[in-house]
């Protein structure tokens, strides 16, 4: 848990102008934040409120305790939860509102979870094989590393991380067991695989990792069936992806609703950040932005 006095790490909520149009937000309005990671999304949505609410959950406790933080001066007007995707409709009833009136998902992991050593997530900072955003789970990323089949490994890495060179990677990692720490898995697969271009060799497979970690895949598709649930008619589900996996699934999803005849489709196309936002904040260009109006 970060301590209190610190100074909150820099904070860019992607699309948010995008995310707030398209929310259509009432000042009276319940909205649902999904993904309150430092509290971004939140306190923008909850500084257009008057006697409206913001529901904002995570599964990340260090991030909720930062939300907190940024989000002070509106604080009237959020009620945080620790929870997941999955978890969702039990929140809302929870927070003691029916439908809302629009929902909040922002996919990306965040760059206070990114750099966080301890936390290992990414080889951007040395630290141990976590990988959990929600600390109180059992299954950490040493376990897959250290313990996994070979075969096994290859398959996440392909599906997750869209790495084609998963089972020459894999085949790496399980000859080099035990693998102690994010910097020494980072250099098992630059040896493996070696650099090609400007990416890193190892960010697919940390990120295929991550999710398995985490049961990304499973939470989005619990998050894809419960939102049509929770939002009211007319309300809007906005939903921002940064990998070509999820944006399919919240495609696919849209449009099977629309099929159902449940709502409309409001972006035929995904939308994108703009070039002033990518300068500002190029984690952000890889951004899709989609959504939905509940009929």
């Amino acid at each position: 848990m970060p301590d209190p006095s610190e100074q909150p790490p820099a904070h860019y909520p992607v699309m948010q102008d995008e995310a707030l149009e398209y929310l259509a937000i009432r000042p009276d309005g319940i909205y649902l934040d999904a993904t309150a990671g430092l509290g971004g999304h939140t306190g923008a949505i909850a500084r257009q409120l008057s006697t409206g609410k913001v529901i904002s959950c995570d599964r990340d406790a260090a991030s909720l305790a930062i939300a907190r933080r940024n989000t002070a001066d509106a604080a009237a007007r959020i009620q945080f939860f620790h929870a997941s995707f999955s978890r969702l409709a039990q929140t809302v009833e929870q927070a003691g509102f029916g439908p809302v009136d629009g929902l909040l998902a922002d996919l990306g992991v965040s760059r206070f979870q990114l750099t966080s050593g301890p936390r290992g997530f990414s080889f951007m900072a040395d630290g141990p094989l976590d990988m959990r955003m929600d600390q109180s789970a059992e299954l950490t990323a040493d376990e897959l590393v250290n313990r996994s089949a070979e075969t096994a490994l290859a398959d996440w890495i392909y599906q997750f991380g869209e790495e084609r060179r998963a089972r020459k990677i894999a085949r790496a990692i399980v000859r080099s067991r035990p693998i102690r720490s994010t910097s020494h898995l980072a250099g098992v697969v630059e040896r493996a695989v070696h650099r090609t271009g400007p990416m890193h060799p190892a960010t697919r497979t940390f990120m295929a990792l991550r999710m398995v970690v985490n049961q990304e895949q499973d939470e989005l598709d619990a998050l894809l069936e419960t939102a049509p649930n929770v939002v009211k008619s007319g309300g809007r589900i906005v939903i921002i992806s940064f990998m070509s996996l999820e944006d399919r699934k919240v495609k696919e999803k849209f449009r099977s609703l629309a099929k159902e005849e449940r709502g409309l489709i409001l972006t035929k196309r995904p939308l994108e950040p703009s070039e002033d936002e990518v300068r500002r904040n190029p984690p952000s260009r890889s951004a899709k932005l989609r959504v939905w109006e509940m009929g």
